[in-house]
């Protein structure tokens, strides 16, 4: 590690008050050695990175890190403050706080030397001597591991120092990843006597950028396995790549833990065996309540089927967590399947219309009747296509909400209820109705303890076979009624709306699509707009909706293109590029390219968008344009309703985000005191002036 990070890299006086401003400083460093090109363009790959989840971690040490395409040589960075800064941990703030920046295409080697930093971060021996070490050569020595921590007495300085050096520090005998069931090394004191058979744990940890935590997670489950008395093996699936466990190894376990923020690689190798899955954090944070509550699961025979959720948008959600929070997880799996059978659907009967106008919907089935050169026949073909495609919304909706909560035991029932939905005429709440069910249903049935004997066949068998029987019953004889009545109440609601009502209710759409630009809300709106015209004869009021979501879900990455070309100063040359491609975004109705800008700086972006969004959506209304397909962007134009009026309200939605987001970034002061730094494009500024990370 000698050449990622020096003494020119280390500021035991970190005077920072916030985490943005903390990364600036370490990478002002990082810059000033010629390490970082884009001093702005690499704090904002960092801040996205830190948007995706809190770096912080608890004992005090914050860890904010990326990729970046900005990066010239993998390099690390150490900064000490004595106030504490907010990385986001549980027990408050952080006084090391390390900035990781690795290349975009950083070697295996060079990985492998920064997870091996980050498993001596859950060294206290190791935290306790960088915080007393009063120089930054000597800091910067004791991180590459040259120096040992000076906590021991000069006679035991060997010894300290040889479990510094080592990658598991405080006598690791955690097997390696790969290794066999034999390679385990002998229990420590308080581990079962050498005749007992100990409790053996597999675990997968990984995240998003796979350089810090995916390593703390590993080290801080095998330190917590061997207090436990515990074998525990870790299959690291980090950014240097990963060994597979043996499979001796995972037949041999009594229990798994998954760790991880992105999918864990061939999980079906874990089917059959209690599973603990959360993120890996928690790993980080509670490696104790883990193998204590996969114990638990082991004790009442609990197991997966081995296709466990992969991501934590269709996970049940973690321990701790609030039923809200598990809640918006569970409905977010259901949509994010959904959305595809939406937009293929919606755009073929769109195209349907286009051809052979309005009334192809009467056209007779195209098995009975079709003529290769009739254009009304392939308008009545794409139609009819389209409206078997979006026949699939609700149960499909049902059908993952209940993956979400119960995993692919679940996907029987909550197809099963969507399906009951549509014939009792139910529709879109009904669909959520049957997946909560459907989910629900099997969490109750799979807490049940079973004789080992029937095991295999639960998820194949006796779980759709009961679960199907279950919310069948209950959506066709107890709660169906109800809420077939609802939908029809909030139909009627949606088609008497007019004047003053439906300019407010476009408004308030257009400021959920702006909020979070892809995110929870902004899909609550979308799936709102598109299920009502999921059905063959849509309302005009229901087209009125979606034409208005599409439209204000336009204007945020327009708005950001727009303002990159009008004043380009004001944005990082690495902005200035995003806004480029964010012309091609917003046009396409993909409101996720103004992301990057967002992230950059959320508290001038996020208001400007909902501001922009909330006046295109009340004008689209106002305007009475009308739309069927459920996306396209400008490229089903031709499709809308007065197309001509309802550009300009896109437009001046755009015009309106721009104007404030240029006089919001244009009232900003340059920080006191900050330095100048070369930007880019070859031009110096100051650097307190440039882009921050997040306001």
């Amino acid at each position: 590690m000698s050449d990622m990070i020096t003494a020119d890299l280390v500021d035991l006086d970190l005077s920072a008050d916030t985490k943005e401003a903390a990364a600036r400083a370490l990478a002002e460093r990082m810059a000033a050695l010629g390490r970082v090109t884009d001093l702005d363009g690499f704090l904002a790959d960092v801040a996205a990175r830190e948007a995706q989840m809190p770096t912080g971690l608890d004992g005090g040490i914050g860890i904010p890190h990326c990729r970046s395409e900005h990066v010239t040589e993998p390099t690390l960075a150490f900064g000490r403050s004595a106030s504490g800064i907010d990385f986001g941990a549980a027990d408050g703030p952080a006084d090391l706080i390390f900035l990781i920046a690795a290349p975009a295409g950083a070697d295996d080697a060079h990985l492998t030397i920064l997870s091996s930093l980050a498993r001596q971060l859950m060294n206290a021996e190791f935290t306790d001597a960088l915080r007393a070490v009063g120089d930054p050569a000597a800091a910067a020595a004791l991180i590459r591991g040259d120096e040992a921590p000076a906590t021991a007495g000069p006679e035991d300085s060997a010894a300290v120092s040889e479990a510094a050096s080592s990658e598991a520090a405080a006598g690791s005998t955690a097997p390696a990843p790969g290794a066999s069931v034999e390679d385990v090394a002998a229990p420590v004191p308080g581990a079962p006597a050498a005749d007992e058979r100990p409790f053996r744990i597999v675990a997968v940890t990984s995240c998003p950028t796979g350089i810090a935590h995916t390593y703390m997670a590993a080290e801080s489950l095998e330190n917590a396995g061997r207090e436990a008395g515990a074998e525990v093996t870790v299959e690291t699936q980090g950014s240097a790549g990963f060994t597979r466990l043996d499979p001796a190894v995972i037949a041999a376990a009594d229990g798994v833990i998954f760790a991880h923020d992105v999918p864990v690689r061939d999980k079906d190798r874990f089917a059959g065996k209690p599973t603990v899955d959360v993120g890996v954090k928690a790993g980080i944070n509670r490696p104790g309540e883990l193998i204590a509550e996969v114990r638990e699961k082991a004790e009442r025979g609990e197991v997966t089927s081995g296709s466990a959720p992969s991501t934590p948008v269709e996970r049940a959600g973690e321990a701790g967590e609030g039923y809200g929070t598990r809640l918006r997880k569970w409905l977010m799996s259901g949509v994010s399947y959904m959305v595809p059978f939406v937009a293929a659907g919606g755009l073929l009967i769109a195209l349907g219309f286009a051809i052979g106008g309005y009334k192809i919907n009467k056209a007779p089935s195209v098995m009975d009747h079709f003529v290769w050169t009739q254009g009304d026949s392939w308008a009545a073909l794409l139609f009819q296509i389209g409206v078997v495609s979006f026949g699939f919304l609700v149960p499909v909706l049902a059908g993952y909400i209940a993956y979400g909560m119960a995993d692919r035991p679940g996907l029987v029932p909550g197809f099963v209820g969507g399906s009951i939905a549509l014939t009792i005429n139910a529709g879109f709440l009904g669909g959520l109705a049957a997946g909560l069910i459907a989910g629900g249903v099997v969490l109750a049935i799979q807490k049940v303890k079973i004789p080992p004997s029937v095991r295999g066949i639960m998820p194949v068998v006796v779980i759709p076979l009961i679960s199907a029987a279950i919310v069948g019953f209950l959506m066709f004889v107890v709660i169906g009624k109800p809420i077939a009545s609802a939908q029809k109440g909030m139909t009627d609601w949606l088609n008497g709306l007019s004047g003053t009502n439906a300019i407010l209710l476009g408004a308030l759409l257009g400021l959920m699509m702006c909020f979070d630009l892809g995110g929870p809300v902004n899909k609550v709106a979308y799936t709102f707009a598109t299920a009502g015209i999921a059905v063959s004869n849509p309302s005009d009021s229901a087209m009125k909706i979606m034409a208005a979501v599409m439209a204000a879900g336009m204007v945020p990455p327009l708005a950001m293109a727009l303002a990159t070309t009008v004043r380009g100063k004001l944005f990082t040359q690495t902005e200035r590029e995003n806004g480029k491609a964010a012309w091609v975004l917003g046009a396409s109705f993909i409101s996720e390219g103004a992301i990057p800008f967002a992230a950059a700086d959320p508290l001038r972006v996020i208001p400007s968008s909902m501001v922009g969004g909330a006046i295109t959506g009340a004008l689209s209304m106002a305007f009475g344009a009308t739309l069927r397909a459920p996306h396209g962007g400008i490229f089903v134009v031709p499709l809308i309703g007065n197309p001509f009026l309802y550009l300009i309200a896109i437009a001046v939605g755009t015009c309106v985000t721009t104007a404030l987001v240029v006089v919001l970034k244009g009232m900003r002061k340059p920080a006191p005191g900050a330095a100048t730094s070369a930007t880019a494009d070859g031009t110096a500024a100051a650097a307190g002036a440039k882009q921050p990370v997040a306001a």
